[in-house]
């Protein structure tokens, strides 16, 4: 079992013809898949249940994306959101059913048995290598999904490469000059003047996607705070200074990532409460607090904030 674990590791998937050569006889191939032992990514690839139990699902996507690439049978890279889970451990909502291939050898795109091959031009400059694996590159699997998934969801994946500086504004509006003429791009260039790699988070990318879509001004990501030294005192989500508000966004996980060594969940949620009253003293601004559950409730979102422009004081936005 150690060698087909060092398979595994290096490709993602072992196949049928490599357990043959270990000794594995077809019949012991199909009790190992009935006993659990082995899990079937697709006919001919297989991985180890010790692997697969731990794998998170965009990890488990990656694994079915290898073993198809294996089995392709055909010159092609792994694309779309296959190739996402080689860049970034984040995705959030993009559809992971189909594997996503792309064919350099210019024939026909095709789906079947969950898995999409699609015809397109790739450059050189499209292609990373991680052994004999040819994957997109960070910039165009940043722009492929805005082909297939909504603007929301497209951003969340750019602004987090984006973030992570796995590529950058101008590499992307440079690839995609050559990609204008691709069907759906319309959502791709929305995406494109959306995006911001100072946003941190899903949550995030959602809220800035919310403000957009109602007609809110454009806050400032990650407006920064000073006392009367200059000392920077707190680093806000979303900030409106002309308007006196700002918002913090309170993803699903953030009180857990903003614990100090020693702290509980408690403690973390009473020194932001202390932060936020300090942030009130120094500026007379109005806080608006956004959870992931507000999210889903975006109108509601947004008549939040126009109200706390208007206790602010300041101009009111219509």
């Amino acid at each position: 079992m150690d060698c087909l674990l060092g398979i595994c590791l290096e490709h993602g998937a072992f196949l049928r013809r490599e357990a043959h050569g270990l000794g594995f006889h077809d019949r012991e191939i199909a009790r190992h898949v009935r006993d659990g032992t082995w899990i079937r990514l697709r006919h001919g690839a297989y991985t180890l249940a010790t692997l697969w139990e731990v794998a998170a699902p965009l990890e488990r996507h990656l694994m079915r994306s290898r073993a198809a690439y294996r089995t392709a049978g055909a010159d092609v890279v792994l694309s779309h959101a296959s190739s996402l889970g080689l860049h970034t451990k984040t995705y959030w909502g993009l559809d992971l059913t189909e594997v996503h291939l792309t064919r350099t050898d210019r024939r026909a795109g095709r789906r079947s048995a969950g898995v999409v091959q699609h015809c397109g031009a790739v450059l050189d400059e499209d292609i990373e290598l991680l052994g004999d694996l040819r994957y997109m590159s960070a910039t165009r699997t940043a722009l492929e999904p805005t082909t297939l998934a909504d603007v929301e969801h497209s951003l969340v994946v750019v602004n987090d490469l984006l973030r992570a500086r796995k590529t950058t504004r101008s590499q992307l509006e440079h690839r995609y000059v050559d990609m204008e003429q691709w069907p759906h791009t319309l959502r791709t260039d929305l995406v494109l003047r959306l995006c911001d790699g100072r946003i941190e988070s899903v949550a995030e990318s959602r809220a800035c996607y919310c403000f957009f879509r109602h007609g809110l001004p454009s806050p400032v990501p990650q407006y920064e705070v000073r006392d009367g030294s200059g000392q920077i005192v707190a680093r806000l989500d979303f900030a409106w200074p002309d308007l006196g508000v700002w918002v913090e966004v309170d993803g699903r996980v953030k009180y857990d990532e903003l614990r100090r060594p020693g702290e509980t969940p408690v403690d973390a949620l009473m020194r932001e409460k202390h932060r936020e009253a300090l942030v009130s003293e120094i500026t007379g601004w109005v806080c608006v607090r956004i959870t992931w559950a507000d999210l889903a409730h975006p109108e509601r979102v947004v008549a939040r904030i126009r109200s706390a422009f208007s206790r602010s004081g300041r101009r009111v936005v219509r």
